[in-house]
């Protein structure tokens, strides 16, 4: 396989992710729109309250503890793959590379410990 193909199939791959990001996005604003619409129609009376809730949906109380978590378990992949590689550059590149989650996964860690879960 050619050498060229690796950053194109990247690039494509990071497309595809995006491009289904959007796409989510969009179909669950759609079908809040159409839930607001249908209340609507059926005559029952929305508040501001509860267009905003059904627009910003309360998130979950243990969201920094799930993303530090995340973050962590992706610094101790790259960490494994680094060992399972027997050139020792691709080590420390690898321990290098895993250094930044490990610093994001901490952060998580500090403001889940810090935040007020009431």
């Amino acid at each position: 396989m050619d050498e060229t193909m690796i950053p194109i199939v990247m690039f494509i791959g990071m497309t595809v992710v995006f491009v289904a990001l959007f796409w989510f996005r969009y179909k669950g604003r759609s079908e809040m729109q159409s839930t607001i619409r249908t209340a609507l129609d059926k005559g029952q009376e929305l508040t501001p309250e509860v267009i905003d809730r059904l627009g910003h949906p309360k998130s979950p109380k243990d969201k920094d503890l799930r993303y530090g978590i995340l973050w962590l378990s992706l610094a101790a992949a790259l960490v494994l793959i680094g060992f399972a590689v027997p050139e020792p550059e691709a080590l420390r590149g690898l321990l290098a590379g895993a250094a930044f989650p490990v610093c994001i996964g901490v952060a998580y860690l500090i403001l889940h410990k810090f935040t007020d879960h009431n």
